[in-house]
């Protein structure tokens, strides 16, 4: 099965939990920027603290510092018998960055309908403490409002409200339409539809692999 992959997909479409699942069979790492940012900045490494200059004050970081975040992590040894980048890239430049620093076997793009995809946000809830993600409809919490593993109250991230999703998917669509072309031209993308469980799903993305 191919080892060196990117997943792309909307917002809500389900790649943290593909990702997460076929890293643990394939026993490579389920990189994503956000983890990694977090984890530099949490170690106090040099590019951490660059990073956190940038976040403490409210900005983006960079495309050219979480690159060397990402190559610095896709240096270590675990990385070495491949990995899932999971939501990077998001544009075309940083597509054109990340060819030059590895390569990839496949790039995985999971597809639903927008009006799935407002059901699926709008209903996320998260526990701040472990981090666990809900769906109050397709994977609820035993007890209504906490987190099954610690009992903390859940939480609904400000993006994930009405007023937000719009704008997400908006942007989403905007920047992605480009690097999809880049990667169907490279003979690299595989799409797959999202919809139904995520054993159904996570049957897709494997035959598509292989």
């Amino acid at each position: 099965m191919m080892r060196h992959i990117v997943f792309l997909g909307p917002p809500g479409v389900g790649k943290g939990t593909q990702s997460a699942t076929l890293a643990k069979e394939l026993g490579i790492p389920h990189l994503s920027t956000g983890d990694l940012l977090r984890s530099a900045v949490a170690a106090r490494t040099p590019l951490g603290l660059e990073a956190q200059g940038h976040m403490d004050d409210g900005r983006l970081v960079p495309d050219e510092l979480v690159l060397r975040i990402l190559t610095e992590r896709l240096a270590g040894p675990d990385a070495r018998a491949g990995f899932i980048l999971d939501g990077f890239p998001r544009n075309l430049g940083q597509a054109q960055k990340l060819d030059a620093i590895t390569t990839l076997d496949a790039v995985v793009s999971f597809e639903l309908p927008a009006n799935l995809l407002v059901e699926r946000l709008s209903g996320r809830r998260v526990c701040p403490t472990c981090q666990t993600v809900y769906n109050l409809t397709t994977r609820p919490p035993k007890v209504p409002g906490r987190c099954d593993r610690d009992g903390t109250e859940l939480i609904q991230r400000p993006d994930d409200r009405p007023e937000a999703i719009a704008t997400r998917l908006a942007v989403y669509a905007e920047q992605t339409a480009p690097l999809l072309g880049h990667y169907r031209r490279a003979g690299l993308l595989r799409a797959i539809d999202a919809t139904g469980n995520p054993d159904e799903v996570a049957a897709r993305v494997r035959g598509a692999l292989r």
